[in-house]
């Protein structure tokens, strides 16, 4: 395993540190600003859906481009102004129509930059250090989600609980810097495979990589929007401040935990660690559904994010490798990130209608049974 991490990869990980500061700034107290200007759970539900959807049918399409065109950078540069560009509205937008339609447009910019910037990733990692190059990206990629609650709760506290649109302001800062140092990346060239290689279709990825693809989009069905947890919060008693601090706790232990669990994917199997994350991520959706006491929440979401260190870096380097075709990795990544993101509808949609019609516990049931099934489904990739 190296022990120096490329300085590219460094470079990416500092960029999604910035963006998600950004991101997790907003989206955090997002769900509370809906509600204060009259959208109830279901249409929070499908505002989530829809901008989800929204980059998930892109980024099966910019991977493909950037394994085309072979240029990486361009595609993840791009993506990251355009979502910053878009945060530059909210700030002026007042009903939840607005919002959905904010919303969706800034999706657009993670759909052009995710596959690329994953296949770019990936295009300097080896087998041997992929689960901590990685792991080390969703560390800094989750540092941000916590800096981004952090400053939240500053500007909340310094200009007023509900002054919303003053955050969303303050959002803007960390989003241009990302956009500037995305810049600084360099792509690296790869070369196309042999002959008989360039022949063949680059949908054409195997058996095994697509049944994994259809476990991991079964699992997400029921991982809807975190927006339902903020709510669910809110219902237990917890302010928008404490809710921000609990956030930050859950992406604390995310980040500390993404390279060590990282590098054990390198050591242990991908599928051993994602399965792992699965099982974790039913226990804790069952703490949410069952705890009737806010502050549960401050050891339910720490958990929560126990499963996001063991899953979310090894899924996206279990991708690398099924796919040993460097030049297809771009549409690979495409494929996964569609997969994961087109059930972010659905799972939204449903929670929406469970959380609003049926009981704020629900969506929590549900996500728990559907993870146990992917769960079992993951022993045979």
């Amino acid at each position: 395993m190296q022990k120096k991490i490329n300085k590219n990869v460094v470079i990416l990980g500092f960029v999604s540190f910035l963006n998600d500061t950004s991101s997790e700034m907003i989206t955090r107290v997002l769900p509370l600003f809906l509600e204060s200007i009259g959208a109830g759970g279901a249409f929070i539900g499908v505002i989530e859906g829809i901008a989800e959807s929204t980059a998930s049918l892109l980024k099966m399409f910019f991977g493909y481009f950037s394994d085309k065109l072979k240029n990486r950078k361009f595609f993840t540069v791009l993506g990251y102004a355009e979502s910053m560009l878009m945060r530059c509205f909210l700030p002026f937008v007042y009903t939840p129509v607005s919002v959905l339609w904010l919303r969706s447009l800034e999706r657009v910019g993670k759909g052009i930059r995710t596959a690329p910037r994953d296949a770019l990733i990936s295009s300097y990692t080896t087998k041997g250090n992929r689960g901590l190059y990685f792991g080390f990206h969703r560390a800094l990629d989750t540092f941000g989600a916590v800096a981004g609650p952090l400053l939240g709760m500053w500007v909340l506290r310094k200009f007023g609980v509900t002054q919303y649109s003053t955050l969303f302001k303050f959002a803007l800062i960390p989003a241009v810097l990302a956009v500037i140092l995305a810049l600084f990346v360099k792509e690296k060239k790869f070369r196309e495979e042999i002959k008989k290689e360039r022949q063949k279709s680059k949908f054409k990825l195997g058996k095994k990589f697509y049944y994994y693809i259809f476990v991991v989009t079964l699992f997400t069905i029921g991982n809807s929007s975190d927006a339902f947890i903020t709510m669910y919060a809110g219902k237990l008693g917890l302010l928008s401040i404490a809710i921000l601090f609990l956030w930050a706790i859950h992406n604390i232990t995310y980040g500390l935990l993404s390279v060590p669990f990282g590098a054990l994917s390198d050591k242990i199997g991908r599928k051993a660690t994602i399965i792992m994350g699965y099982a974790i991520y039913g226990l804790s959706y069952l703490g949410f559904a069952l705890t009737k006491n806010a502050s549960l929440l401050y050891f339910l979401l720490p958990l929560y994010g126990v499963y996001y260190a063991f899953a979310k870096g090894a899924q996206k380097a279990f991708v690398s490798d099924l796919v040993e075709r460097e030049d297809a990795r771009g549409t690979a990544y495409g494929i996964y990130s569609f997969g994961v993101g087109i059930m972010a509808f659905p799972a939204s949609l449903i929670a929406g209608i469970l959380y609003q019609y049926v009981s704020p516990r629900m969506p929590f049931y549900f996500g728990g049974i559907i993870a146990t099934v992917a769960t079992i489904l993951m022993l045979f990739v």
